[in-house]
């Protein structure tokens, strides 16, 4: 794609959230969540020479399922002592099928996996920082150990983890793009209107983030 060099050097492909908790059928569904998984496996048979996966990996009875909570329902919010905090439905639950990589997504150039939220006080929607905002994954570190400044980001949700972990990433100083056909958003309704993709969108577009397709990586 003319003005992004694919130098397999410096650049990495992150997978977010590839489980089938958040496919259809899945605890957290979003819908269409599981056609990421063949555009996904085409771009890491093509231009991609390394990547990284994120999983979700929580244990039962985590502080931001709605079900540990009583009287409050899903996608309430709550204050945390980190502060808001969105309940979820019991999802991505340690050593369960659906907290597994998805069994279709090919594996074989996927170099690190992140586990993320297994803290049962705070959640993490980010690749690079828990929910405090101040407990590291470790990511940024290996990255930078292995000279990667450019990210391309593919996965689930658009809204929620794509976009938490693509805001990271360009406050830590990487060149960052979502590959938009390769992720799919949950879309929450907004109390001043809109909807939480089209927010995430705006939000990352002013901190530089680019937008690109599958086909502008492929050709």
């Amino acid at each position: 794609m003319p003005g992004i060099a694919l130098d397999p050097a410096t650049t990495m492909l992150g997978l977010v959230d590839v489980q089938p908790t958040f496919m259809p059928g899945g605890a957290l569904a979003v819908a269409g969540g599981d056609a990421v998984v063949p555009v996904i496996n085409r771009l890491l048979a093509g231009p991609f020479a390394h990547a990284f996966a994120t999983q979700d990996w929580h244990p039962p009875g985590h502080s931001s399922f709605a079900s540990s909570h009583p009287g409050r329902a899903a996608f309430d919010s709550v204050e945390m002592p980190y502060g808001m905090q969105t309940l979820w439905p019991d999802h991505a639950v340690q050593g369960s099928a659906e907290a597994a990589l998805h069994p279709a997504l090919d594996q074989r150039r996927i170099e690190l996996v992140v586990r993320k939220g297994f803290r049962p006080a705070i959640d993490s929607y980010s690749a690079f920082f828990e929910n405090d905002r101040t407990t590291t994954t470790g990511l940024d570190g290996w990255l930078r150990a292995r000279g990667v400044s450019q990210l391309f980001l593919a996965g689930l949700a658009t809204d929620y983890c794509v976009a938490f972990s693509a805001e990271d990433a360009a406050r830590l100083g990487y060149r960052v793009f979502v590959i938009e056909d390769a992720c799919r958003g949950i879309g929450l309704p907004l109390p001043e209107g809109g909807d939480t993709v089209t927010a995430a969108r705006a939000r990352l577009a002013a901190l530089g983030v680019g937008f690109v397709t599958s086909a502008d990586l492929l050709g």
